[in-house]
């Protein structure tokens, strides 16, 4: 007896899912390295397996395929936040362990941090119009807000501090050191991402986290 044969509306779903993320892949890689002004929606047509009425299609416009890949961008890190086990951790060490989650994602996901810049010299212009918006700040404040409560009852950490000041503090340095590896490096010849230097690094962002909420 032969086999059943797929949906042929499922496999066209999942080619139309594997072509949106393929252009979100190459238009993320054109925004970041040429910023929204630079880049070329026939450029990211050429480099993908679809045509710029395809990307149309998909996306709506130049403005929309930018802030698609903004928001996917932060949903990659978001995503990671929310699905790391902290709860089983003593809240020392399950800030320590969120402090180098996202040293390790900001290292390993520069173009995120050059999206993130170019977003910036535009005032946040196209992010306010993101439907996404109100949710791209629950997940890293919400895991923050519950370690800081259990750190406060033990009496470990202090209460003038809120969940936003911790996420500040630890994207300053995750940002600092990938956003400004060239120009630190140039002025005083150390490179920030150097791999001798990694584990010290991740080691002192979480020291200073830690020290920051533990002082009196």
């Amino acid at each position: 007896m032969a086999a059943p044969t797929s949906d042929p509306s499922e496999a066209r779903q999942r080619d139309a899912e594997r072509t949106r993320a393929e252009i979100l892949e190459v238009a993320t890689l054109e925004f970041a390295d040429k910023g929204y002004a630079g880049a070329r929606v026939d450029e990211i047509a050429a480099r993908t397996s679809t045509t710029k009425r395809m990307i149309y299609y998909y996306f709506g416009g130049k403005e929309q395929l930018y802030l698609a890949a903004l928001e996917n961008a932060y949903s990659v890190i978001r995503d990671m936040e929310r699905e790391v086990d902290v709860e089983g951790l003593d809240p020392v060490e399950a800030i320590r362990r969120l402090a180098e989650l996202t040293f390790d994602h900001h290292e390993s996901h520069p173009n995120f941090l050059r999206l993130v810049s170019i977003e910036n010299i535009h005032r946040a212009e196209h992010l306010a119009k993101s439907d996404l918006l109100p949710r791209l700040a629950d997940p890293a404040l919400g895991v923050l807000d519950r370690i800081l409560e259990r750190g406060r009852a033990a009496g470990l950490f202090r209460e003038d501090v809120d969940a936003l000041d911790v996420h500040m503090v630890i994207s300053s340095f995750c940002v600092f050191r990938t956003a400004n590896r060239y120009t630190f490096q140039a002025i005083f010849q150390r490179d920030m991402l150097d791999p001798a230097r990694r584990e010290h690094y991740r080691r002192m962002l979480g020291d200073l986290v830690i020290n920051f909420l533990t002082a009196r």
